[in-house]
């Protein structure tokens, strides 16, 4: 079954003004789609067609000769999540189980964000920071391109994109500004306490 490009979970205007609905436009409409588009056309005709998109990025994970695949296919599911990760009137301090656990595993909320932020500022050229459960513990990680964590054997709770399409239009060079604008304003953490309960 052939992959397809889902629906953002809000209006493409609705994270303004912290991320526009023109980088939105381009990021889903355009990025996102090549992903989906150039997924589909990589495992047309083959028996990787009729994977799950989660089963095609295992199966082809670490193989030189479908790396064109891999890249393609964690990017359509590291996309999906990203814009899970983000709702109007999100960020600031959690609560639930996901505010519990990043006090006992961070010490405290403040001392998350400062390391989610090094992750994310640090991570060099395209890729990704994660807020991931590695068994029973809660880790920050940083990938790069399109690398994933479930094929480190991790669960993603959160993460955000820091390739530069993700936010050039609105702060250009600025991706600590982005960074933190994400975390003030827009994690959703309802999605992350959904992440780790599940």
């Amino acid at each position: 079954m052939a992959l397809e490009l889902p629906s953002l979970p809000y209006e493409k205007s609705s994270l303004e003004p912290y991320i526009s609905a023109q980088t939105l436009d381009f990021h889903h409409g355009k990025h996102h789609q090549a992903y989906v588009t150039n997924a589909n056309n990589l495992t047309k005709d083959t028996p990787l067609e009729n994977l799950s998109l989660e089963d095609l990025i295992l199966h082809v994970a670490n193989k030189p000769d479908k790396v064109g695949i891999f890249n393609n296919a964690a990017q359509v599911w590291n996309h999906t999540f990203y814009w899970n990760c983000m709702k109007p009137n999100g960020g600031g301090t959690p609560s639930g189980m996901i505010a519990q656990k990043i006090d006992e595993d961070f010490g405290s909320f403040e001392n998350f964000v400062s390391e989610f932020k090094i992750a994310a500022t640090t991570q060099f050229g395209s890729g990704w920071a994660w807020l991931v459960l590695d068994e029973k513990k809660l880790k920050i990680i940083k990938t790069p391109n399109a690398d994933t964590p479930m094929v480190h054997g991790l669960k993603a709770l959160l993460t955000v994109d820091v390739w530069e399409h993700a936010y050039y239009l609105d702060y250009q060079n600025r991706r600590p500004d982005y960074v933190d604008i994400f975390l003030k304003h827009l994690v959703n953490w309802d999605f992350v306490n959904q992440n780790l309960l599940s």
